[in-house]
């Protein structure tokens, strides 16, 4: 599956009403470990049909960011049944990305 670039609007409907976990990739494109993320979580989103893997970029969406106190990027952030079940900010490997979803 490919990632979903999220926005306000869809926001509700694709994470708070999911049936399965969502995995939240805040970025940016200006943000150096964020591009280093990107093909990470692409890759997730590839090999995981069990969640539903989203992208915000945060100068294009600043309610969702602010939303949820992303003061860093990259923040990434899980819910699960509409609610936080992990967050972790900064770069991390793709098995500590894993690793907040199960």
């Amino acid at each position: 599956m490919k990632e979903i670039e999220l926005t306000f609007d869809k926001f509700e409907e694709i994470v708070m009403q999911s049936d399965k976990p969502v995995l939240v990739d805040f970025w940016a494109t200006w943000c150096g470990p964020c591009r280093m993320l990107g093909p990470v979580i692409a890759q997730i989103a590839e090999e995981r049909d069990d969640i539903v893997v989203c992208k915000v970029n945060v100068d294009n969406e600043p309610q969702l960011a602010q939303q949820f106190n992303v003061m860093s990027i990259p923040t990434v952030i899980v819910f699960k049944n509409g609610m936080i079940a992990n967050k972790s900010v900064g770069f991390k490997p793709k098995q500590q990305i894993l690793d907040l979803i199960d």
